[in-house]
């Protein structure tokens, strides 16, 4: 029996935690997808809202929670519980989010190189995300790993532990990046207008 072998025995998916759903979910795939879909349905929504809040617009954050859900699909025989469930989820979300950032970047680059404007963006101007409340407005002003930082440990809510795994740096690096960020929105808060 290997680690990922589960009784086939009816079970209320809502009961169980992360770790076991995560354990049932590799035991199952692909003859069944219960214990998956619990897992997704439980952080659908907080995913989003992190890729959103990333990514700055809800086009992409899609686009990224589709990818994010397909690699936990794929890489659930190979979670070994280790971390949690939840810290792990968010790891991908977080690298997925990264290469997303890096592609638009390198495409507003190009355009801005050859001094065009994209088809996209002319015919959709971008909303900003101020109509969602707060933070939105504000995680402009700070760097993209200091606004990864902000939304895992605001929208996320996750402890500053996880956010240092995640992120693979220091907890006392990640702490303090984190203050600075909050000392920087601060500003730009009490900041006239």
């Amino acid at each position: 029996m290997t680690s990922h072998s589960v009784p086939r025995t009816r079970y209320t998916p809502a009961d169980l935690s992360d770790e076991e759903l995560a354990t049932r979910a590799a035991g199952e795939l692909f003859h069944t997808t219960v214990a998956y879909e619990e897992l997704m349905r439980r952080y659908q929504r907080t995913l989003f809202n992190v890729c959103a809040r990333y990514l700055g617009n809800e086009r992409d954050a899609d686009d990224v929670c589709q990818e994010v859900m397909l690699k936990v699909l794929h890489g659930l025989k190979q979670f070994e519980g280790k971390a949690k469930f939840k810290t792990w989820l968010y790891s991908i979300t977080y690298n997925e989010c990264i290469t997303q950032y890096r592609k638009e970047k390198r495409k507003k680059r190009l355009f801005d190189a050859l001094s065009l404007e994209s088809q996209e963006e002319a015919q959709e101007p971008e909303e900003p995300l101020t109509s969602r409340g707060g933070l939105d407005r504000w995680l402009v002003h700070v760097n993209p790993v200091d606004r990864e930082i902000l939304v895992l440990r605001f929208v996320a809510e996750l402890e500053f532990q996880e956010i240092a795994d995640i992120m693979r740096m220091g907890l006392s690096a990640t702490k303090m990046r984190y203050k600075r960020a909050l000392e920087k929105l601060r500003k730009h808060i009490d900041a006239p207008l």
